[in-house]
């Protein structure tokens, strides 16, 4: 059978479901992730430890790796592992992203870069060097803006600030984020950077879509039914298919292809986020991977294909232009963090898991375990997936559902 080598961070929410995707494809699978394993020296061909960081010397351990083991195709499942699929592909003479593309789709600013070069619709933008004097750099902006850093995801450090007092709290807020070990240690010179743009307004989507050789194919539209105003800017809930007109949506969808042509991505997933104000389509941001988090259950294609078996079907060659997303309405809320502490307890999940037209409800933090609200937190509670007849009834069942759960969390 052919195998895929997928580059699954440690932490990764999409191991189980990578691998499951892996195993009703009937494929063989190296995980390879950042730490090493104790179970390595007993599964050679399972497990390998790269550094994602060092693409140098994790595309040489790949080609050691294939020469005993062939590979047919490397997954990655973030913007890290994106760009080091990118440079292990190279290597390997297998179908990837230019190396250059998958980076840009990594860095914000250099996608800004692109973007603006490309004259694709996006927020006015400056980069700083966290260094600068905030009150002086406050001085020379228009409010409001939002300050962000250039490598984090899961909206980490983004922050909106609406006159110059705001502005100095956000960027000390955010240069100290940037300041912890881990997020300086992966950063390296992005972890000096700060990123300023204009406020944009209006109602934010997320598009999911697939390349294959620079053809862009749309696999879904989802809806953000929250106003996403600020100051911080936590996911909650997802919904498809979109209520937006259909023109919208072809200008939705125009955007994301362009925005991918501007950075020279031709190959595997892309998730767009953008804002529709009242001069159209503005990009928010756009990287090389697929949805985040657990986020991607809530798409069915064909006859049942997860996002995760699309995704390893076009990376191996096989077809996937037939497979559509199923019928139904679906939607998806991460649960947000309400206080920062320590999680206890959940309760009413069994409520919450009884109503119509939900799925399930995964509660992914630990109990025990600290959880850190954004800015700085990087994690979610967990997860409530519904499906419905319609999009309204999916966003009403979410909320339902939330509305059941009581979270205990200490100081």
């Amino acid at each position: 059978m052919p195998r895929v080598l997928l580059l699954l961070p440690t932490r990764s929410y999409r191991i189980p479901d990578f691998l499951s995707a892996a195993e009703r494809l009937g494929v063989d699978v190296t995980v390879a992730s950042e730490e090493p394993s104790t179970m390595e020296r007993l599964n050679p061909a399972g497990l390998l430890t790269l550094d994602f960081a060092d693409l140098e010397a994790a595309a040489a351990r790949a080609a050691g790796f294939a020469e005993r083991h062939p590979v047919a195709a490397v997954v990655g499942v973030d913007e890290r592992t994106a760009i080091a699929a990118a440079a292990i592909s190279e290597r390997l003479g297998l179908p990837h992203n230019p190396l250059e593309a998958a980076q840009a789709a990594g860095n914000k600013a250099r996608m800004r870069a692109l973007l603006g070069r490309a004259g694709a619709p996006q927020p006015a933008f400056r980069l700083h060097d966290v260094a600068e004097d905030p009150a002086a750099v406050a001085g020379t902006v228009a409010f409001p803006c939002v300050l962000k850093p250039t490598f984090l995801a899961a909206s980490r450090g983004v922050i909106r600030a609406n006159d110059r007092a705001e502005f100095v709290a956000a960027w000390r807020r955010i240069e100290r984020i940037l300041k912890e070990p881990g997020v300086a240690a992966r950063g390296g010179a992005a972890a000096r950077e700060i990123l300023v743009e204009a406020y944009v307004a209006g109602m934010e989507v997320a598009l999911e879509g697939l390349l294959d050789g620079g053809t862009f194919r749309v696999l879904a539209l989802f809806d953000k039914p929250d106003p996403m105003s600020g100051p911080y800017f936590e996911e909650t809930i997802y919904v498809t298919p979109s209520r937006l007109p259909a023109d919208v949506q072809t200008r939705c969808a125009e955007a994301a292809e362009a925005g991918a042509g501007a950075l020279g991505l031709s190959q595997g997933p892309v998730h767009a986020e953008m804002r529709i104000d009242d001069e159209g389509v503005v990009l928010i941001e756009l990287a090389a991977r697929s949805i985040g988090g657990l986020c991607a259950r809530t798409l069915r294609f064909g006859t049942g294909l997860s996002l995760e078996e699309l995704i390893l079907r076009h990376a191996l060659g096989m077809p996937t232009s037939g497979e559509e997303r199923e019928r139904l309405a679906a939607g998806v809320m991460m649960i947000p963090i309400p206080k920062g502490g320590v999680l206890e307890e959940v309760r009413g999940l069994e409520a919450a898991r009884a109503l119509p037209d939900i799925v399930g409800v995964t509660i992914s933090a630990a109990a025990g375990q600290p959880i850190v609200p954004l800015p700085e937190g990087d994690r979610y509670l967990g997860f409530i997936f519904s499906r419905a007849e319609t999009p309204g009834r999916a966003e009403a069942a979410l909320r339902e559902a939330h509305a059941r759960l009581e979270f205990v969390i200490r100081d």
